[in-house]
């Protein structure tokens, strides 16, 4: 596959609740105890090269574009979803063990902390810590470092929250079990429950909450059932929330959202500049709960995924507009009064994406590439996980690929266009349930390399550059 090869930009997919059941959990390979770390050793674990890296024969079961290569740097650590790399190459990962994560999950805590001591792109010491990752409900997405500390999603039955642990120098556990909690009572129940979030230089903290409904319909995913007007669900959900990475033991609340109408933004990322991003998780179930205005075809092609520049205080349209692909505008959902997709209504007033991708190919992974080992193409652009689709009947599901949008002085080159760059995470079958591989987190390490994760079979790879242009 070439590394500018371009998928069509007619939206094709759905996605949305993923239902996965996750493979076998338990540790392979060698893991070593932690041991203790010179500044010296961290200096040379950051900075190693990648020639001395050996790429798996098959890329650990992915395809990649000419030049690039990958490791299997950690595998069966559970379902893996966020991912943070330290300015030393310690890697953080948050894993999650909910409504749709009921198998099995790895015994230990929900955070993995992984290291690579000898620079061959594999991780060969695994520590976890924080609670019990076999507990239902635990766990999370969003994880940040920040400050020399960890900021992790965490949660149980009763209640999610942000929570902080704090990081020595050289230890790659944290320097104590407890964790502080930053930001308490965090909305979770019904159909969207992660916050995914990420921490600018200055200790911003913003927060995803997803929506809990569909479309804010009076009857969640009924047939031709109308939507809540106002919607109420926004006070609380469907939004980016903003807090002080510095302040402990803050509670939410509605005072503090940042910006709404926002489904589902489960990637979240900061461009080279510091401008905040989210990507948007499109509604479902348009031709299934509106079957007068819709045909199948349509039902399987929108609305679209979407990347979006995140502003203060501006409303990205949901639950009332969707954006529809070939019109490349937002227009008026059903639930509200539209007539399948010709009426704008109060769409116009909303602010539509700076990119967009096939239908509910439902991107949870987000990340702007700021470094060199990379050709001069990627740099700066965006990187998006795609978990893949779980209904587009009558069409065959799709996603499940990480993809990359240029993007040049800070907008997309055209926002119809990005390319696939790597592929084949699902092996046969890309379905939910059957796929062995689903794609969650992107992140960067300090060389350059690009890590991936994968919360079905809870693998980790670690993407490198071995060609000669740059």
């Amino acid at each position: 596959m070439n590394d500018r090869t371009k998928v069509a930009r007619a939206a094709r997919g759905i996605g949305c609740p993923a239902v996965a059941v996750a493979a076998a959990l338990a540790l392979v390979g060698c893991v070593k105890t932690e041991g203790t770390q010179t500044s010296t050793d961290s200096t040379s674990r950051a900075s190693s090269t990648v020639a001395s890296v050996a790429c798996a024969p098959d890329n650990g079961g992915i395809t990649l574009p000419d030049g690039f290569c990958a490791t299997v740097f950690a595998d069966t650590i559970g379902h893996a979803r966020h991912i943070v790399v330290n300015t030393n190459g310690d890697v953080y990962i948050n894993t999650w063990s909910g409504p749709y994560y009921q198998g099995p999950t790895h015994p230990g805590g929900f955070l993995v902390a992984l290291r690579d001591t000898n620079g061959d792109g594999k991780a060969d010491i695994i520590r976890r810590f924080g609670p019990d990752a076999r507990q239902r409900n635990g766990g999370g997405t969003g994880i940040a470092l920040y400050k020399g500390s960890l900021y992790a999603e965490e949660g149980d039955t009763l209640a999610k929250r942000i929570v902080r642990y704090a990081l020595s120098a050289d230890s790659l556990a944290p320097t104590s079990t407890a964790s502080e909690t930053i930001v308490g009572g965090l909305p979770f129940n019904d159909d969207h429950p992660m916050h995914p979030f990420v921490i600018d230089g200055s200790g911003n903290i913003y927060m995803d909450v997803g929506s809990a409904t569909n479309s804010c319909q009076v009857k969640n995913r009924t047939l031709q059932s109308p939507g809540k007007r106002p919607c109420t669900e926004l006070d609380t959900r469907a939004g980016i929330w903003h807090y002080d990475a510095n302040r402990a033991n803050q509670r939410f609340s509605p005072a503090e959202r940042y910006a709404t109408g926002i489904r589902n933004a489960v990637g979240i990322a900061l461009d080279p500049s510091g401008q905040l991003y989210s990507t948007q998780h499109g509604r479902d179930q348009l031709r299934e709960s509106w079957p007068k205005l819709y045909t199948a075809e349509q039902g399987q092609n929108l609305p679209a995924e979407e990347l979006l520049k995140v502003e203060q205080g501006a409303d990205y349209g949901w639950p009332y507009c969707y954006y529809d692909p070939s019109q490349r505008k937002l227009v008026l959902a059903p639930e509200y009064g539209g007539d399948g997709g010709k009426a704008l209504g109060e769409c116009g007033s909303k602010k539509g994406p700076e990119a967009f991708f096939p239908a509910h190919w439902a991107p949870d992974g987000l990340f702007f590439y700021t470094g060199s080992a990379f050709p001069a193409h990627y740099k700066g652009g965006a990187f998006l996980a795609f978990h893949g689709s779980w209904n587009r009947a009558p069409g065959p599901q799709e996603g499940y690929s990480v993809a990359f949008v240029p993007i040049v002085a800070g907008k997309a080159v055209d926002a119809a266009d990005y390319e696939i760059f790597a592929d084949g995470f699902a092996g046969a079958t890309k379905q939910p349930d059957a796929a062995a591989h689903r794609p969650v987190g992107v992140a960067q390490g300090p060389d350059g390399a690009l890590y991936i994760t994968d919360d079905k079979g809870g693998r980790v790879w670690r993407v490198v550059y071995k060609g000669t242009a740059r």
